[in-house]
């Protein structure tokens, strides 16, 4: 194993998925920002680590940098809606999710009044039958995908909100065509849960994927490891 693939503190380099083993491979990086592009970030970090057969998997926080998706929370006001929609919602020990004015604002934004007081009012129904999660089952990926900062939250994002990525599936394939056809997944994995969001190939098992990277090998507070490599033993 070379320098570039030193493994995150407390995260495991092999998983065993359906009998097969992987190493997951975190790359570090500097801090993307808006000034970057993401084939050029991939290019100068992951390019000459790749193997034909390799899975290349990037963080939807950095595709959304770049595509200048992280909004500063003082640039951010607001309303009166927001202020009140955030006593309903349940806070969660992996992220701020949308339990802070700044992300619910965003959230009406994103996905528009109407939508977030329905999936607001169709939360409520589930909690009084016990059952958590129809909020962002109505609301939707783009306002599940909002991140806001967290005290280990790496600089300067701590003081940002950040955005869902646009068109992961084509940010995928240009990253994909970029580097001859390698495989290339958008992900969004945390501590608790995890998905992928966008895919370079159609034959990519999604779910297979996920659960390749279901530990959060990449880590989410200071690593400064946003993408990775999947590689089967």
């Amino acid at each position: 194993m070379s320098e570039e693939f030193a493994i995150n503190l407390g995260k495991n380099d092999i998983i065993t998925v359906n009998g097969k083993q992987f190493h997951r491979y975190p790359i570090k990086t500097h801090v993307i920002t808006d000034i970057d592009n993401i084939c050029d970030v991939v290019d100068k970090y992951a390019k000459d680590l790749l193997h034909p057969d390799d899975i290349l998997f990037i963080t939807e926080k950095i595709v959304a940098c770049t595509q200048k998706r992280a909004i500063p929370m003082k640039d951010i006001h607001p309303r009166p809606l927001a202020k009140f929609l955030v006593k309903f919602v349940t806070k969660s020990p992996y992220g701020i999710g949308l339990g802070i004015p700044e992300t619910m604002e965003m959230a009406l934004r994103e996905c528009g009044t109407v939508r977030i007081l329905f999936a607001a009012a169709v939360s409520a129904v589930g909690k009084i039958f016990g059952v958590k999660g129809w909020f962002y089952k109505v609301a939707g990926y783009k306002a599940e995908s909002i991140d806001g900062p967290c005290s280990y939250t790496l600089p300067p994002y701590n003081h940002y909100v950040v955005l869902g990525p646009l068109n992961p599936d084509s940010v995928a394939r240009e990253i994909s065509n970029n580097l001859g056809g390698i495989k290339v997944v958008i992900t969004d994995i945390n501590d608790l849960s995890g998905k992928i969001l966008g895919a370079s190939h159609k034959d990519i098992d999604r779910n297979f994927v996920a659960a390749i990277l279901k530990d959060n090998p990449l880590g989410q507070t200071d690593e400064q490891t946003p993408m990775g490599i999947i590689r089967e033993v």
